[in-house]
């Protein structure tokens, strides 16, 4: 009896979630008192599962919630400066509403990849398309900066979430962006073992000892250090975005030289299975 009571337990293992619901009645008050205990382990940590999904979607609530009303002054202030009531520093004022929509839009997006619920709207897109949208969008700082851009447009169609992948392109022009002082920023397709895009600058680079971590959460290396504003979140969101895009983001960079990043995009087959 000892021996058939053991090898259900054994079967029940391999399938935990439902083994719970099918333990052998105890037989010792020992065995009772242990299944009391199993039991009421259980019903905590469906109780601490509950209130973490709980506690996730209150804190999505609240920060959408507060992106939308961050947005209403940004989009009244934009309102005075097509009017011409920005006065002489209408441009520098474009710039930094600028900035303050790109650091709203970071929030949001961070809330929605780390998000379990988040959902992917997986389509054949015109990676030319994508790669133009978020260029124009940052074609005023281009202009500021007198940072020339070299793009002739990529002939391919990829496996993607057009909204996903335009922002990881956004968030690589920012930074080439804002480490690039003068030069030019080249955006192009290699066709390497992957059809790889990749963003390239002639900016300060990234030093050796950082290249490992620049995709940890919070990471800034010397690099950030160097910016007051730099938060560490841009690249981690773009790997975390990219995998769940099924695409690889790989980073070379030589300090004085410049940084290249590649985003490599598999057949549709890998992404599908």
């Amino acid at each position: 009896r000892f021996a058939r009571r053991r090898r259900t337990l054994q079967q029940l293992r391999r399938n935990i979630t439902a083994a719970l619901d099918q333990l052998p009645e105890p037989v010792y008050l020992l065995e009772a008192d242990y299944q009391a205990l199993v039991d009421e382990l259980r019903r905590e940590n469906a109780r601490q599962e509950a209130q973490a999904r709980q506690t996730q979607q209150e804190l999505e609530e609240y920060y959408t919630l507060w992106v939308h009303e961050v947005k209403t002054p940004i989009a009244a202030a934009r309102l005075l400066l097509q009017t011409g009531e920005g006065g002489e520093n209408a441009s520098d004022l474009e710039l930094e509403l600028f900035k303050i929509e790109r650091y709203v839009e970071m929030v949001l997006q961070y809330l929605r990849v780390e998000s379990p619920s988040s959902d992917l709207v997986i389509r054949h897109s015109s990676l030319d398309g994508i790669v133009r949208q978020a260029v124009r969008r940052y074609a005023p700082l281009f202009i500021r900066k007198r940072i020339t851009l070299d793009y002739q447009g990529v002939d391919l169609e990829v496996l993607t979430d057009a909204k996903w992948l335009g922002f990881v392109i956004e968030q690589l022009l920012a930074n080439a962006l804002k480490y690039t002082l003068e030069g030019k920023i080249s955006i192009y397709l290699e066709r390497r073992d992957l059809p790889t895009l990749v963003v390239e600058d002639t900016g300060i680079g990234i030093a050796p000892e950082d290249l490992p971590r620049i995709f940890e959460k919070g990471y800034t290396g010397g690099t950030g250090r160097t910016d007051r504003h730099s938060t560490g979140i841009g690249l981690y969101l773009c790997r975390r975005i990219l995998s769940r895009l099924g695409h690889t983001i790989t980073v070379e960079s030589k300090v004085g030289e410049g940084t290249r990043v590649l985003i490599g995009f598999p057949p549709a087959e890998a992404f599908l299975e």
